[in-house]
C-alpha cells in the first residue's frame, strides 16, 4: 500500500483504468468494486492527494448488465473517495473503442474486422447493431485531460457492424492495390490507421511497377481516392540517418528513387523491429503505420535520393512528429 501512496502522493492527475471484464458475474463484480476501493483507500492516506481523479468508464454503466452494474458501482465508490480527498472527479464512459493494435476476437469488433481483413478472409455479421464508435487515441486524450469532455463526446460516430464492415473492407481492397483510399474524414483516416496496424508488416513493401524504354524509366509512387497530401524529396549523404521519429495520425509513406538505403522501424513500447533494404533500381514504397517508430539510412555509396507523401499539409504547429530512436 504504500508503494501505491508514494506513487500517487503528489501527482496532478489520478486515472483509474483497471477493471474485469471477463471472468464468472461474481468475478466481474468483485473484481472491478476491489479495484476501485483500493484506489479510494489510497486516496485517502496521500498527504497531497490528486486534484483530480479519473475513472474509464464505460456506456454500460446504465445497461443492467452484470459489467455495467459493477462499473457503475466503482464509479460510486471512487466518486466519494474523491470527494472525501477534495478532489474534482471526472466519470468518462467510453463507448466502443477501436485503434491500433487492438486484440482481435476479444471485445473490440473493429480489431476482429481488421485482422481478418488483412488475413485475406471475409468476415460476416452474425448480428447487426448500431455502435458508438471512438478512437482510442481520442479515449487517451480525453483521460489525460488533453480534450475535454464534451469535445471527446463530438468525436464519437455512430455506424452499425454492417457499415462498419462495408468500410473496412473498402478499405482493405483499395490499399492491396498499394492505393491510399478515401481518408477525408477523420473517422475514415483513424479506421484506415487502425487496419494499417493489422496490414503490417503483410503488406510491405508495395513493389511499384517500373516501365522503361530508350528514354529512361517512369513509375508511380502514390495512387489516393480523397483527401489531402503533402510530397518532399530528400538527399541523404552516405551512413547518414533520417527519421528516429513516429506519428500518431500522420500516414507516411518512403520511396527509394535512386541509392541503396534500410528502412528499419519499431513499435512502441516493444522489440518488435523490422528491416527493408530497398534500393532505386527496384523502386517499392514503404508505408510507416502510426505508433511505429521509423528512420531511413543511406546505406550505399552514392547519394541517396528519397520521396516522402504524407496525407496532410506540414503544420509546424501541430506536426504529429515525435521524436523517438529506433
Amino acid at each position: 500500500m504504500k508503494a501505491a501512496v508514494d506513487s500517487i502522493d503528489g501527482t496532478p492527475r489520478l486515472i483509474h483504468i483497471a477493471g474485469v471484464n471477463r471472468g464468472s458475474d461474481v468475478e466481474i463484480e468483485d473484481g472491478n468494486v476491489l479495484f476501485a476501493e483500493q484506489v479510494a483507500q489510497v486516496l485517502a492516506q496521500c498527504e497531497t492527494p490528486p486534484p483530480v481523479v479519473v475513472f474509464a468508464n464505460s456506456t454500460q454503466a446504465s445497461n443492467g448488465s452484470i459489467y455495467g452494474d459493477a462499473k457503475r458501482r466503482a464509479a460510486d465508490i471512487l466518486r466519494a473517495g474523491a470527494e472525501r480527498a477534495g478532489a474534482r472527479f471526472e466519470d468518462v464512459l467510453l463507448p466502443n473503442l477501436f485503434g491500433e493494435h487492438g486484440r482481435p476476437f476479444y471485445n473490440a469488433v473493429t480489431a476482429t474486422f481488421c485482422h481478418l481483413l488483412s488475413q485475406g478472409d471475409q468476415p460476416t455479421v452474425e448480428q447487426d447493431r448500431d455502435l458508438t464508435l471512438l478512437h482510442v487515441q481520442d479515449a487517451a486524450d480525453t483521460l489525460i485531460g488533453t480534450i475535454d469532455l464534451e469535445s471527446s463526446n463530438r468525436l464519437q460516430v455512430r455506424e452499425s457492424v454492417s457499415g462498419l464492415l462495408r468500410r473496412l473492407s473498402s478499405i482493405a481492397t483499395v490499399y492491396r492495390s498499394g492505393d491510399i483510399p478515401d481518408i477525408r474524414t477523420k473517422f475514415d483516416r483513424d479506421l484506415f490507421n487502425t487496419y494499417r496496424s493489422y496490414a503490417f508488416p503483410v503488406q510491405t513493401p508495395l513493389a511499384l511497377e517500373r516501365r522503361a524504354d530508350s528514354r529512361g524509366s517512369f513509375f508511380e509512387i502514390i495512387r489516393t481516392h480523397g483527401g489531402s497530401g503533402q510530397s518532399s524529396f530528400s538527399t541523404t549523404e552516405p551512413g547518414i540517418s533520417r527519421g528516429d521519429h513516429y506519428h500518431r495520425r500522420k500516414i507516411e509513406r518512403f520511396t527509394v528513387l535512386s541509392g541503396t538505403a534500410t528502412i528499419s522501424l519499431r513499435k512502441l513500447f516493444s522489440t518488435d523491429y523490422y528491416e527493408f533494404p530497398v534500393t532505386g533500381d527496384e523502386p517499392m514504397a514503404v508505408d510507416m503505420p502510426t505508433m511505429w517508430t521509423h528512420k531511413i539510412t543511406n546505406t550505399g555509396a552514392d547519394t541517396l535520393y528519397t520521396s516522402f507523401w504524407t496525407n496532410e499539409v506540414f503544420n509546424p504547429s501541430a506536426p504529429d512528429t515525435i521524436a523517438e530512436p529506433v
